[in-house]
């Protein structure tokens, strides 16, 4: 209850805090949250333990010293605190600027199992509300460490840290800041699947893409020819890589320039078709994949 009346204080300011960690709070509605009754003695500590990085300018290292110096948090709230210096350390080591990074004791994750550090990732690109108020984004992810986590499922304590992010999140964000994909944005190269008793061949080609820089992936279901192409459509694949079992006797690679002609999937029906009709379609040495494609994609109008 303590830590659920923390993670409303961005919202509620301290006046509203203070009341849901004592008795209760009555909001403007008339609905009343029964609160967690805590001594006065005990308020005032979590006040002075959430006011004391009040500084936002304020270095990390100083913020760390202010929730040190502001409460005495004994032995685990000392440990806690070197935990977070040696985070600080490696942020550092990162280059993560205090602005890229900071330390915020507010911050509370909603799930019970974490027993370190918890972090949120927030997003600040400034947009407006529905009243057309300038406000900023927000938080987009978070995450934390769990030691006792995965103990749960197998009996052993295994140290561990995972975070999430919210996918409708960050499509509203680019959609925010005008980046929202559309016609003009590439997908990966699409490696076609024949037979999955070839889909080690499959899963080497996209793999030695991948290494070169180039977006990559392999079909992983069951369908012909057809849907497949359609698929690479939908991922607006700028190639596709044909390995079929023709192409693997030979040692050869057939590539498929999907730019040049997204209207192909319609015209494939199955694979007699797509042999008898072969429009922008290349074929070259396996080893010449990387080289083929890049070139391919190079050439496409869509960069």
């Amino acid at each position: 209850t303590a830590l659920r009346a923390v993670d409303k204080h961005d919202r509620l300011g301290w006046e509203g805090t203070a009341l849901l960690l004592g008795e209760g709070r009555l909001d403007e509605s008339g609905d009343y949250t029964k609160g967690a009754k805590l001594t006065a003695k005990a308020i005032h500590a979590i006040q002075a333990f959430l006011t004391s990085a009040s500084n936002t300018t304020a270095s990390r290292a100083a913020i760390l010293d202010a929730v040190s110096n502001a409460v005495d948090l004994g032995a685990p709230g000392a440990q806690a605190l070197e935990e977070l210096a040696a985070i600080d350390a490696a942020l550092g080591a990162l280059g993560l600027s205090e602005d890229e990074a900071r330390f915020d004791p507010t911050i509370v994750r909603g799930l019970e199992y974490y027993t370190g550090a918890v972090f949120e990732a927030e997003l600040l690109l400034k947009t407006v509300d529905d009243k057309g108020r300038p406000v900023r984004f927000g938080s987009i992810g978070g995450g934390g460490r769990y030691d006792d986590l995965v103990a749960r499922f197998t009996g052993e304590r295994t140290p561990a840290t995972g975070f999430s992010f919210g996918v409708s999140r960050l499509a509203s964000a680019l959609a925010a800041a005008g980046r929202a994909p559309g016609a003009d944005v590439r997908g990966p190269v699409v490696v076609i699947a024949f037979s999955q008793d070839d889909m080690a061949h499959y899963l080497a080609a996209a793999t030695e893409l991948r290494a070169a820089g180039v977006a990559a992936e392999v079909y992983l279901g069951r369908a012909g020819m057809k849907a497949q192409m359609k698929y690479a459509d939908r991922r607006r694949a700028p190639v596709a890589v044909i390995l079929g079992g023709d192409e693997l006797a030979a040692g050869i690679v057939t590539l498929k320039d999907l730019d040049a002609g997204r209207a192909l999937s319609a015209q494939v029906s199955d694979n007699a078709a797509w042999k008898t009709d072969r429009p922008g379609q290349v074929t070259a040495p396996a080893g010449d994949l990387v080289a083929v494609v890049k070139s391919i994609i190079e050439g496409s109008s869509i960069k």
